[in-house]
């Protein structure tokens, strides 16, 4: 169910985004400076959710020679939804809640694809927050390649700078459950909130300004004892994860998924002010590929022929280890499976008993709008029915 506190949660990642707007001239369709992201208007959000690199500092994630086919099924889907009275097939969806991107996978084949707001197969797409099941996602990897021990290990073995703060003691899993009891301000109207604040300038020469700004955070709730949604703990999660392995996430989620699993464009990841990519927001990809992400999910974790994920990690990511919401690891937890979701309307939905991948990207008029959302879940339960 969404309430209030989910849709401050969801709207996370648009703060993240302020705070990295690129100094290159935007198209004259793009208002001047980073924050007009939030006030875009429908045109200049067509354009700019396909153009992110274009606005703001980028990785490119580099795929690989071999692509993974998505074969198009013998027969196509359409479903119909009535709300208010009023009949929806997908067309009208599209047109009443502004998507760019249908894609339903059934079994890995096509039963559905439309593109909508002037975008093609070939256009990228931003992921908002979706980019933290991604994140979360690369953690596994980084598990069974040995460079992250164990779940149960503390923050501070991976970021050391954390050490002595409010961090001491909480462990990775805290951290990707968002249940450090580091205490939180995520008050997106509040100019002095945390999530206002953090990451926007560097504040100790050579550490990241994600890192410098948690570590002076104050406790609040033993550790594992409290949820609460922190756009900045996504953000450590990244950090955490690259320097676990080595490398840029970019360069490592190539490695592991983009090239193995034959993903069939270059995707990009928007860096901070340090050049470091959020962890918890932005990376923009095609349709296509954000099903071939999903269907990475539903096959298990395996890419090229080879196991990426440790045994039984799908299932302990996206169980439901915080209750209310019901919360994985940086996955929510739906009926019938779970979902990376992001603000204005991204969405990439996994129900593996039905071997169903559904991928939905938006344009919403708002960060996240409840009325709309409900409309989604009851388009989500007709694409279900009808791939029966």
């Amino acid at each position: 169910m969404i309430t209030p506190v989910r849709v401050l949660m969801l709207t996370g990642a648009l703060q993240l985004v302020i705070a990295v707007a690129s100094a290159a001239a935007p198209d004259p369709l793009l208002p001047k400076g980073g924050a007009a992201i939030l006030s875009w208007t429908p045109e200049q959000q067509a354009w700019g959710y396909r153009n992110m690199e274009k606005l703001f500092p980028v990785s490119v994630i580099t795929h690989g020679d071999a692509v993974h086919a998505l074969a198009v099924a013998a027969h196509s889907i359409d479903p119909k939804i009535e709300v208010a009275g009023k009949t929806y097939d997908t067309e009208a969806y599209m047109n009443a809640f502004r998507a760019s991107g249908i894609l339903v996978l059934k079994d890995g084949k096509i039963i559905l694809e439309r593109y909508g707001l002037g975008r093609g197969p070939d256009d990228r797409w931003t992921s908002f927050s979706v980019a933290k099941s991604v994140t979360s996602t690369l953690i596994g990897a980084a598990i069974r390649d040995g460079k992250i021990h164990s779940l149960d290990d503390p923050v501070t073995r991976y970021i050391s700078e954390l050490k002595g703060s409010a961090y001491e003691g909480v462990t990775v899993r805290e951290l990707l459950t968002m249940t450090s009891g580091v205490k939180w301000n995520e008050d997106y109207t509040d100019p002095n909130s945390d999530v206002a604040k953090v990451g926007l300038s560097i504040l100790e020469p050579g550490v990241n300004p994600v890192v410098s700004y948690m570590r002076k955070l104050p406790r609040e709730a033993k550790p594992g004892s409290k949820f609460v949604y922190k756009t900045g703990e996504t953000d450590l999660a990244g950090i955490l994860l690259s320097n676990a392995v080595g490398k840029p996430l970019a360069e490592y989620l190539s490695e592991k998924i983009w090239k193995p699993y034959g993903m069939e464009q270059d995707a990009i990841w928007v860096q901070d002010v340090a050049g470091h990519e959020r962890g918890g927001c932005c990376i923009s990809m095609t349709l296509r590929d954000y099903g071939r992400f999903g269907e990475f999910m539903l096959d298990g974790g395996t890419a090229g022929g080879k196991v990426v994920l440790p045994a039984g990690w799908i299932k302990d990511a996206t169980a439901a280890h915080v209750r209310d919401p019901p919360y994985g690891y940086f996955w929510w937890v739906i009926p019938g499976g779970f979902e990376g979701e992001g603000i204005f309307g991204q969405t990439v939905s996994v129900l593996p008993k039905d071997r169903l991948v559904v991928v939905i990207n938006s344009a919403w008029p708002g960060a996240w709008v409840d009325e709309i959302d409900q409309v989604r879940f009851k388009y989500l339960e007709a694409i279900r029915i009808a791939a029966r």
